[in-house]
């Protein structure tokens, strides 16, 4: 079979998604694809459509949204019953509202240049992480990253604003927000590949790409195929150290301020000493109030269409 599974969340981007399709149809029939087009109806809807498409011998799976339909095709590609080298490429058009991962895999944002990538037929393995814990004991995939903490919070309230506030922006009023709502950081312990360090975090983020919230690089030197994650961890600073590290971060300039580690690891258990653990894992909540996790990197795991 030749033919593509496009899988879409027309509800992503806030509907942009759905809007997107004629274009992105008529750019795919102009270089000659031929395609197949799935809708998800509800969450989680994404992962059985994926499911499905890799025992249909697609030898491409694209997935039409944000982070959240990358997450949900990666999980349906991961937990199929076929072994990696019998799986689908994954391709990602971003039309969503952060597009954080296609942006840390070194995807074009533009529909028509992301559409050519289908024509031209080059393609990478990339590495995937396994999150464990929280509401997912047996297991989360994810393809850009996992925040813990702060980001995370910012996450919950962001999803709190009037749909018109999107973006960078609704991104920075919920950190405002933040500030007053997650400041006492909790005490963490992390087995950082048998390394323990404990101390309070406000923030973690543990990085198979190298950007969430649309702008903040928690990872610029992030390579995706490197078969390692990479850390950003926050120690605890006042609220007026915290606004000013929000450049520091938009910009990946993070690492010299006094509070931050940034180390690598293949695998991270992390434990909360104190307060809890709220957790997401490309922008999908993983948990509220956690305690324990356990993440690691599966090298090599999928293989990715690319420039």
């Amino acid at each position: 079979m030749n033919r593509i599974c496009i899988i879409i969340n027309p509800a992503a981007g806030k509907g942009a998604a759905k809007k997107a399709m004629p274009e992105i149809e008529a750019i795919l029939d102009r270089l000659g694809l031929d395609y197949d087009v799935k809708y998800t109806q509800h969450p989680g809807h994404g992962i059985q459509l994926a499911q499905d498409a890799c025992a249909g011998e697609y030898p491409v799976l694209v997935a039409v949204g944000g982070d959240g339909t990358a997450n949900e095709v990666i999980n349906g590609m991961m937990g199929s019953a076929h072994g990696a080298a019998n799986l689908p490429s994954l391709a990602v058009l971003p039309v969503g509202r952060g597009n954080d991962f296609s942006y840390g895999m070194g995807l074009p944002q533009e529909l028509e240049a992301a559409c050519q990538l289908l024509a031209n037929g080059h393609s990478r393995q990339i590495d995937i992480g396994l999150v464990k814990g929280g509401d997912y004991p047996d297991g989360r995939y994810f393809g850009n990253g996992i925040g813990i903490g702060f980001d995370t919070v910012v996450g919950f309230e962001a999803a709190k604003l009037p749909p018109f506030v999107g973006g960078v922006p609704g991104y920075l009023i919920a950190a405002l927000k933040t500030i007053f709502l997650f400041f006492n950081a909790p005490n963490l312990q992390l087995d950082i590949d048998g390394e323990v360090l404990e101390q309070p975090c406000i923030l973690v983020s543990l990085m198979n790409g190298r950007r969430m919230g649309g702008s903040f690089m928690f990872a610029p030197e992030s390579q995706p195929d490197d078969g390692i994650l990479n850390l950003c961890i926050a120690g605890q600073v006042s609220r007026l150290q915290i606004l000013g590290l929000f450049p520091k971060v938009m910009s990946g300039t993070q690492e010299s301020h006094p509070a931050i580690k940034m180390p690598t690891a293949r695998s991270v258990k992390i434990k909360a000493l104190s307060g809890t653990l709220p957790v997401h894992a490309d922008g999908e909540t993983i948990c509220v109030a956690g305690q324990e996790l356990e993440v690691k990197v599966v090298p090599q795991a999928l293989r990715l269409v690319c420039p």
